[in-house]
């Protein structure tokens, strides 16, 4: 039982991880990807807590991988359904069809406490039409948040839903993925810190494998942190691992929370643990 070592609520929370199965009787996979396409070939819930068991952390927040399981989010809701203490779920609803805020409504008794939406699937129509304003709408009432994967390019896209809907809870993945081909440019950072004046919206510091030179201990990604710090204050940043991906290429789960943990010396021991556990606990456990 990992809660003897501390509390579930002491520990800290990783914002973002992704899980998946081998078990496809039970949860298909989804759009044509098939076993071989899972990568790691497994990481379960199992392998999560394993992880996550030797490094303080005692929650996670699960996000659904639309290339596995589109808008299936019954692994993770089964998988928080029996671990209600340690993972709530950033599920995926399809705007698309017919009333997605009723879906929205029915999921969060089951733990989904956010929902991802992402430019990858509609381009520069991510943000258009009823459905999108009916989950945004939604949102402002029931608090889950809309977490955004997306590049910098719609940012300002972003920033205008962001003033149409301004008590919609929203959280930025991955620094927006600023820096993913290896350039972390001052205008893409400034257009991010912008939103900070949407006082609902957020920033995960995460990914940190896929960013700027891609290698621990990551210190290329500490001004942009400092900025994002400066703009959104540590009220509405918060850490997460983007695991199991971050396991690759010669990163770990301990270079991921060494980051903010360790090296931000501009960081208070409060400002930290806004950083680690309280701010993802005020966005996805309420």
């Amino acid at each position: 039982d990992m809660t003897a070592s501390y509390g579930t609520n002491d520990g800290y929370i990783d914002a973002h991880s992704h899980i998946w199965t081998r078990d496809i009787d039970r949860y298909p996979l989804s759009g044509g990807a098939v076993l071989n396409d899972l990568d790691p070939p497994s990481f379960n819930t199992d392998e999560l807590l394993t992880l996550i068991g030797g490094h303080g952390v005692s929650r996670v927040v699960l996000i659904q991988h639309h290339k596995f399981y589109g808008f299936d989010n019954r692994y993770m809701t089964d998988a928080t359904r029996l671990n209600p203490e340690r993972f709530r779920v950033v599920g995926m609803v399809n705007d698309q069809q017919p009333n997605p805020d009723t879906t929205m409504r029915s999921l969060l008794d089951q733990g989904v406490t956010g929902f991802r939406i992402t430019s990858w699937i509609r381009g520069r129509k991510w943000l258009h039409g009823p459905g999108m304003e009916a989950i945004w709408r939604c949102a402002a009432e029931t608090r889950q948040a809309i977490c955004c994967l997306m590049d910098p390019p719609f940012l300002p896209s972003l920033d205008a839903m962001c003033r149409k809907h301004p008590d919609t809870p929203v959280v930025i993945d991955h620094f927006s993925r600023i820096g993913v081909d290896g350039a972390i440019r001052s205008r893409d950072v400034k257009q991010l810190c912008r939103l900070s004046r949407h006082r609902n919206t957020h920033v995960k510091l995460s990914a940190y494998y896929a960013l700027g030179k891609k290698q621990p201990p990551y210190l290329d990604l500490l001004p942009m942190i400092r900025q994002l710090l400066d703009a959104f204050g540590p009220e509405r940043l918060m850490w997460a691992s983007d695991s199991p991906y971050q396991l690759q290429d010669g990163n770990s789960y301990a270079d991921s929370l060494s980051l903010v943990r360790d090296r931000l010396d501009f960081l208070s021991d409060g400002d930290r643990d806004w950083l680690l556990r309280r701010t993802a606990n005020h966005v996805y456990w309420f």
